[in-house]
């Protein structure tokens, strides 16, 4: 029961993930336009995404265009696009992969080794795909805050962490201790001997033999 649990826990954990994941990479905030030191407050907040730039304005509207060509994005952006859509397509088979060896799931209920196997093997694709996010994701911070702090980046196009990013990290450490619960929900075999046949006990003898 309690390897049940925590295959649950696991796996309810890891699929949070994978929808963080999933919210993460359509966001248009991995990076925000910042305004410290000597930038001007102006009326409007920019953000960027992997996929498109937003600018809000003071009356709250949000206007967004989406980039025009892929081959005239940087390479390290294209790198972390390929990362986070790969990391929800492995999240993906992941799900299918560890429902199937759940145990209070009905298939595969003839073979307790094989069931048990898939969920592992489920949370083994769970852990890849967190840690394809997490590496988008650091890599695409490292990236914002080497650019803010260059001396030669002009004040008025510095860029801080914007909130997806920080839901990435979140949603991909999820996505990694969720397949470890998944990973470490199967219950360690046990040595199983037959049991021992007691002998049959001799009758008592009476010490007469009759003919």
């Amino acid at each position: 029961m309690a390897s049940g649990g925590l295959q649950l826990l696991g796996f309810v954990m890891a699929f949070l993930g994978w929808v963080g994941i999933i919210i993460s990479t359509a966001m248009p905030q991995w990076k925000m336009a910042s305004y410290a030191g000597d930038n001007i407050v102006t009326a409007q907040a920019l953000y960027e995404g992997l996929w498109m730039s937003c600018a809000m304005q003071s009356t709250g509207q949000i206007q967004c265009k989406v980039y025009d060509s892929l081959l005239k994005l940087e390479s390290s952006l294209q790198a972390t696009r390929a990362l986070m859509v790969a990391s929800i397509l492995l999240g993906l088979v992941g799900v299918f992969v560890a429902v199937t060896g759940m145990k209070c799931m009905k298939c595969m209920e003839d073979d307790q080794v094989k069931k048990m196997r898939m969920a592992v093997f489920g949370g083994v694709i769970f852990i890849i795909s967190g840690l394809a996010a997490l590496v988008a994701t650091s890599w695409y911070g490292n990236r914002v805050a080497r650019a803010f702090y260059d001396p030669f980046t002009p004040v008025n196009t510095r860029f801080e962490f914007g909130s997806a990013l920080f839901i990435g990290w979140a949603a991909a450490s999820l996505a990694i201790l969720g397949g470890s619960f998944l990973c470490c929900s199967c219950p360690r075999r046990e040595t199983s001997y037959p049991p021992t046949r007691g002998y049959p006990k001799n009758a008592s003898s009476t010490g007469k033999d009759y003919v």
